[in-house]
């Protein structure tokens, strides 16, 4: 949500910025801006697509040596050129910022006291200047910046950049990703390794509290005490390939098809190893043996994960599971556990409700911790004290797919660890869990073979307004993973039931114009499920359902049927998340919805 991009180098930056800014479009937003230091402060903003500000920076010849950039997602003010950042105080100092300041109307009045006019609805304003009135007392950009950050209550990132400093930029970060980008001659910032890629792959993840000083040959970043402090470098993996859509015409398209190799790759050192407490971390064996339940913390797609993660380990380690939504647990008094296990999931790391509700527990003393994530250093998992890293790679598309099959493979795995730590695990189940593992990208596989027929249900999709979704047991959770697919990209309707609860109340909504999608494996709650269709059927509801080859199932009027492989035992639900994530992708492309971009939505949630 919103992207941050900075540089001071020797060469013009507004290039470096703009592509940047291109690669953070992933992330969601409504307009974007760029601002560089050039006898004055110049800056362009535009509404839209980076597209539309590039033209303007062109045919205003934008140049500079040091700059920010910036595309934003509209919190506090409407979508306009006026709310758009960068946002400039006196004519002399530049902001960029991600996140929400909280004490934003307190800090308001004060400034308007001081003589200052906000020109926009934006709390980033605010920021401007707070950083304009410290600068003018001190001269100072890099103290400036800390004083300013000192006064400020909320989860932010901010770039900053001074008319009378012209050799720096200075950066801060709470709660909010920021990172350093390390060149030669040259260094940046932005909220985003994708966004530096092309210029450096050497980083400095910036900790909590953080506030850094940037020339183009060198780094200071003190920490929230106002200490100097060193900070590790990192050398990124990520590959400009992933961000490129090669010959796909969506970035979900791509990544959807990229599941088996992304499921083969996070397997792959449980394949090897065996189900080792070693893949979780160094402390993982001792803390698994000392926990006697387990709390699930996430939000959106990462939370149906957990949903699922519960039946595994309830299933195979036997203990107690609970699953929260992230935003919802740190708002309520519940009832502390030294010796349960939180697990946090989330793709970008950086989720700012999984990471609050995560330091809620660790503030209740719930200090056994485990991170599912897929980026490597980012602020979760630095705040936890185990981690598995899904092998994803990036994704770009807005709507999850392949880091939630992955972070449902790294979960899987999870529970037969658990159950092997407990002494539950015997050589025979080791070895059938491990060859279903090892099964698992072939099934996708022929589960991606399938994206013709899915193609076609999805023009019966395309007018509708509603649709229903139905699973029962371990795949309920894929049914709510289908329905907010649809929902997210195709702007249809969708809710999702168990099975079972249909008749009491959600059969009311079934007619003739709402088609009800069916989770329906070939597993001990088949023939339960196959009543449920009855239900729908006898009200003249028509269903589309995803059977497994062995399932035995009949086309008839009213009831269309995919067939995915021969079914795959406690993995089902890996393999029957393919074609609900198809049907959506087809059904907005039926719609001609924007697939990787849809509206109001961002791809990492880092504001509450």
């Amino acid at each position: 949500m919103c992207g941050i991009i900075g540089a001071v180098a020797q060469r013009n930056v507004v290039p470096i910025l703009i592509e940047g800014l291109s690669r953070l479009e992933y992330r969601g937003y409504d307009s974007a801006g760029v601002a560089v230091l050039n006898g004055g402060i110049k800056r362009v903003r535009a509404v839209g697509r980076v597209a539309g500000m590039q033209a303007k920076a062109a045919e205003e010849g934008l140049h500079g040596l040091v700059g920010i950039g910036h595309t934003r997602w509209a919190t506090h003010g409407g979508v306009t050129e006026y709310n758009a950042h960068p946002h400039i105080s006196r004519g002399e100092i530049a902001v960029v910022h991600n996140g929400i300041i909280e004490n934003h109307d307190e800090r308001r009045a004060h400034l308007q006291s001081l003589g200052y006019v906000f020109e926009s609805q934006t709390d980033t304003e605010v920021i401007a200047h707070l950083i304009h009135h410290h600068y003018a007392q001190c001269g100072d950009l890099f103290a400036a910046t800390q004083h300013a950050v000192a006064e400020l209550v909320g989860a932010f990132a901010i770039g900053a950049m001074a008319l009378k400093s012209p050799e720096i930029i200075t950066c801060a970060r709470v709660g909010c990703p920021l990172l350093i980008g390390l060149g030669e001659g040259e260094n940046f910032i932005a909220s985003d390794v994708s966004a530096v890629l092309s210029s450096t792959r050497r980083v400095i993840y910036l900790e909590e509290g953080d506030v850094a000083e940037l020339g183009r040959d060198h780094v200071t970043i003190v920490d929230r005490s106002g200490a100097r402090v060193e900070r590790a470098v990192h050398v990124s993996d990520v590959s400009l390939a992933s961000m490129e859509l090669g010959p796909y015409s969506h970035f979900m398209q791509k990544e959807i098809h990229e599941q088996p190799r992304a499921l083969t790759d996070t397997i792959e050192p449980v394949i090897g190893e065996g189900f080792n407490p070693l893949l979780f971390g160094a402390q993982a064996e001792a803390i698994f043996k000392d926990i006697n339940s387990i709390l699930i913390l996430a939000a959106g797609t990462s939370y149906y994960a957990g949903l699922t993660a519960k039946y595994w380990i309830e299933a195979i380690a036997k203990l107690p599971v609970a699953v929260e939504i992230a935003s919802e647990y740190r708002y309520r008094e519940s009832v502390p556990n030294p010796k349960q296990l939180i697990i946090t999931i989330s793709q970008s790391g950086e989720t700012l409700d999984t990471m609050e509700a995560l330091k809620h527990a660790k503030a209740l003393g719930q200090n056994k911790t485990l991170a599912i994530c897929n980026v490597p250093e980012s602020a979760i998992p630095r705040a936890s004290s185990l981690v598995f890293y899904t092998r994803a790679g990036a994704e770009i598309g807005v709507a999850s797919t392949k880091a939630f099959t992955t972070q449902l493979a790294a979960l899987f795995a999870l529970a037969v660890t658990l159950a092997n730590t407990r002494g539950l695990l015997t050589p025979e189940k080791d070895a059938e869990y491990r060859d279903s593992l090892r099964h698992l990208p072939g099934s996708v596989q022929h589960a991606l073979n399938l994206e013709p027929q899915v193609a076609e249900w999805a023009k019966a999709f395309a007018h509708k307004h509603h649709a229903l979704f139905l699973g029962r047991g371990i795949h309920y959770p894929i049914g709510l993973e289908g329905a907010l697919k649809l929902k997210e990209i195709s702007y249809i309707h969708a809710e999702a039931y168990p099975a079972g609860e249909l008749k009491h109340g959600p059969l009311a909504l079934v007619d003739s114009d709402m088609p009800v999608v069916v989770i329906a494996p070939n597993d001990a709650l088949l023939e339960k499920v196959k009543s449920n269709m009855q239900e729908v059927r006898a009200r003249g509801g028509e269903l589309f359902v995803f059977a497994d080859l062995d399932s035995h199932f009949a086309e008839s009027e009213g009831v269309h049927v995919i067939r995915t492989p021969r079914h795959v035992g406690m993995l089902s639900p890996i393999v029957h998340a393919i074609p609900v994530q198809m049907l959506a992708y087809h059904a907005a492309l039926q719609k001609g919805t924007d697939v990787d971009k849809p509206r109001n939505l961002a791809k990492s949630v880092t504001v509450e």
